[in-house]
């Protein structure tokens, strides 16, 4: 078996990160017998410099013939004054519209070494695992009429039945495979949209009658994740109320650094980290590799759909944590601080011992 996988390193840390998460897929396709096949394309400001455009027709055929595609980071304050559709993060929202990627997950899970990383309490923290399910490629951010002029700026939240039910189909799919919770987060005391948003939900949820279904405010899902987080297991929402949610969510568990992210549509998926570019520390090797490593993680268990490959790559990195290893960001006083390279090393290494303790082989897919 050879998986296709496009490559877009993009700006900052990102190729340092890129090349850290290939290093593990290689390892752990090895182990299982499968083979790899990459293409590296442009996107974001080094595309802009190259092409005047941050997302070229190249790149986007390039990401239709793959199984899957693996983003680093975009962005620099270099690109900051362009006009909105040539800055790098417009890539983005075109990558994900091209492909349809409608569906994004972003989990928030605590690692028990880094419970002191924080800045919640051990006690409020212990136990947290869920998801983010974020719908990806409706709402405000699509939503037309769209403008500005000297007295007033608009835009339209705007979501058809389509878009709703694909996406709370997904939640309660994924729930199934969890603790069977879904909260679904609106803001139906006074958006219309959202008003809708909860009709369609309510309505999908009668094939699915072994998930409980759960309705909270946006306002009141932002208390509640830093007043009690574990109570939450599949969090569905909107574009808008979503990116807010899923940065609250990254920072409870303790850096955006180390958190993954999946972009899942009918035909085309895509992983990355849910840091940014910081290109502060680019090319120094300080970069922490650990999301980008989790983000291949989840590329094994949605698109390959190997389970057990994806497994043994969070283990490994919970393993490595338990050991002391950090990068800068995520460093305290006792912590013995790595390079980037160093960190992927100490992965790759645990994976190794994981195979070599459990005999685990060579797994037949």
């Amino acid at each position: 078996m050879t998986y296709k996988i496009a490559l877009l390193p993009g700006d900052g840390i990102g190729p340092e990160v890129t090349q850290a998460a290939v290093k593990v897929i290689n390892l752990v396709a090895e182990k299982f017998n499968v083979k790899m096949k990459y293409e590296e394309f442009a996107i974001g400001g080094n595309c802009f410099d190259k092409h005047g455009t941050p997302l070229v027709e190249e790149t986007l055929e390039g990401c239709y013939n793959s199984d899957s595609v693996f983003l680093g980071a975009v962005g620099g304050p270099q690109w900051e004054k362009l006009a909105h559709h040539l800055k790098p993060e417009a890539a983005l929202l075109k990558l994900r519209e091209k492909l349809e990627l409608f569906a994004n997950i972003r989990p928030a899970k605590i690692y028990p070494s880094m419970l002191d990383n924080s800045t919640l309490k051990k006690e409020v923290l212990e136990g947290t695992d869920f998801i983010v399910l974020r719908e990806l490629t409706g709402g405000i951010y699509f939503g037309k009429p769209r403008g500005m002029d000297d007295n007033k700026g608009w835009n339209t939240m705007v979501y058809s039945t389509e878009e709703v039910e694909r996406i709370a189909r997904k939640a309660f799919e994924i729930a199934s495979k969890r603790e069977k919770v879904v909260t679904s987060v609106d803001k139906a005391n006074v958006l219309e949209v959202s008003q809708f948003w909860r009709n369609v939900v309510e309505k999908v949820h009668k094939d699915y009658p072994e998930i409980k279904l759960n309705h909270m405010y946006v306002d009141n899902a932002a208390m509640q994740l830093v007043r009690d987080p574990k109570q939450f297991d599949v969090i569905l929402t909107s574009n808008i109320f979503g990116d807010i949610i899923s940065d609250i969510s990254g920072m409870i568990t303790g850096s955006l650094g180390m958190l993954p992210s999946a972009s899942l549509g009918k035909k085309y998926s895509l992983y990355e980290p849910v840091h940014g570019s910081a290109p502060d520390i680019a090319g120094q090797n300080k970069a922490n590799p650990i999301a980008a490593i989790s983000s291949a993680a989840m590329m094994f268990f949605h698109t390959f759909e190997m389970t057990k490959a994806s497994e043994i790559i969070e283990k490994a990195i919970s393993l490595t944590l338990d050991e002391g290893f950090r990068t800068a960001d995520i460093a305290t006083q006792e912590s013995k601080v790595v390079s980037t390279t160093e960190m992927t090393s100490m992965i790759m290494n645990n994976i190794e011992k994981i195979f070599a303790e459990e005999a685990i082989g060579v797994f037949l897919l």
